[in-house]
């Protein structure tokens, strides 16, 4: 079968040897004669690798005393809401930055709890920027943000100082670049982009800055009960928490976040660079806010588009078509897409360009 060159924005591409960890672990693990998946959660087996997954998190980022982490299921969508009913009490108020389509979706349902401060936004330019220069409320209870916009394209390179808690999204960028911990409240992450399948969500949150709201908390949307019970109030996402294991050892076996930040540049770099330079293609967002992990473009002749739509998936190009709101293309080009798959890509668009120019 020929090489899959998988640019999918998410579930998107792991790492070899943790998909070959995973289809082991689900005939046999652990030498047990049972398959991971129907092995009990309260199990010595399954718990350390809940403790491996916690542990690898916390190192890997460097995570410092005071912050909690567990795996939690309902996606970065159910933080959405998680977020504000935890740390927003009813007549205060939390400041939001408006960077995209998940950015409003988080502003949308935090307006169900308090009152909500959107700072600044890029929706009248279709989002293809991140906006700067704006001021953080000073009595606003967090601060949050997208680090990256999977849609759009676009990225924060560097993070704000904030007079209040940070609240960070970091679904599609997590582990593909150092961040310092002790500058969020909370960060939250969807493990299907960058850290394993779908399934489990990982949230680090500064335990301070629970247990402040007077309003009742259902035991499921709790942070702390989820804390107190180590990711294991209720059955866990068993498969997913331990497909993040598997693949933040990868992560860690590769030199770690610093190495995959070297590896998303140099990706990236060699990407836009044949953006910038192919006449037939164009990028869709500000330079100095590009996303080194999903890479949007056009085509300078619309009427072309399905036309190299159907050379890049003849060529094994999968998962290239942007999202459907947008149009045009993506190249989601997470920590396990190797360098080859982006010169597959590059060549492919300059036989285009040479054939269609």
């Amino acid at each position: 079968m020929p090489k899959i060159h998988n640019f999918s924005a998410g579930p998107g591409i792991l790492p070899r040897q943790a998909m070959e960890a995973g289809a082991k672990a689900c005939l046999e693990f652990n030498g047990k004669g049972l398959s991971l998946l129907e092995m009990s959660h309260r199990g010595k087996d399954f718990i350390a690798v809940m403790d491996q997954a916690v542990s690898l998190v916390k190192e890997l980022l460097g995570v410092p005393a005071g912050y909690s982490v567990v795996y939690l299921q309902g996606g970065a969508s159910l933080q959405f809401a998680m977020v504000p009913y935890n740390l927003l009490d009813e007549g205060e108020s939390a400041a939001y930055l408006d960077t995209g389509t998940w950015a409003n979706k988080a502003i949308k349902e935090a307006k169900i709890f308090g009152n909500v401060k959107v700072v600044a936004s890029s929706k009248d330019a279709n989002y293809n920027f991140i906006p700067k220069g704006y001021e953080i409320p000073k009595d606003a209870k967090y601060f949050h943000v997208t680090s990256n916009n999977t849609i759009f394209g676009t990225q924060m390179q560097h993070f704000p100082e904030s007079p209040v808690p940070v609240v960070a999204d970091m679904s599609s960028d997590i582990f593909s670049r150092p961040v310092d911990v002790s500058k969020f409240g909370l960060i939250y992450a969807g493990a299907q982009k960058n850290m394993g399948i779908a399934g489990t969500t990982l949230v680090i949150v500064r335990d301070d800055l629970l247990g402040k709201v007077k309003r009742k908390i259902p035991s499921m949307l709790d942070y702390k009960i989820h804390i107190a019970e180590g990711s294991m109030y209720n059955t866990p996402p068993v498969f997913a928490v331990y497909m993040a294991m598997e693949t933040l050892k990868w992560v860690k076996q590769m030199g770690g976040v610093s190495a995959m930040q070297k590896r998303a540049e140099e990706k990236a770099q060699r990407l836009y660079k044949e953006i910038d330079e192919n006449p037939l293609f164009k990028g869709t967002t500000a330079k100095e806010d590009r996303s080194r992990m999903n890479v949007t473009f056009v085509m300078e002749k619309p009427e072309l588009e399905e036309a190299f739509g159907k050379e890049a998936l003849a060529a094994g190009l999968s998962g290239l078509p942007g999202h459907r709101s947008v149009g045009g293309f993506r190249a989601s080009i997470y920590n396990a897409l190797e360098l080859e798959s982006i010169d597959a890509l590059v060549s492919v668009m300059r036989d285009f360009a040479k054939k269609n120019a």
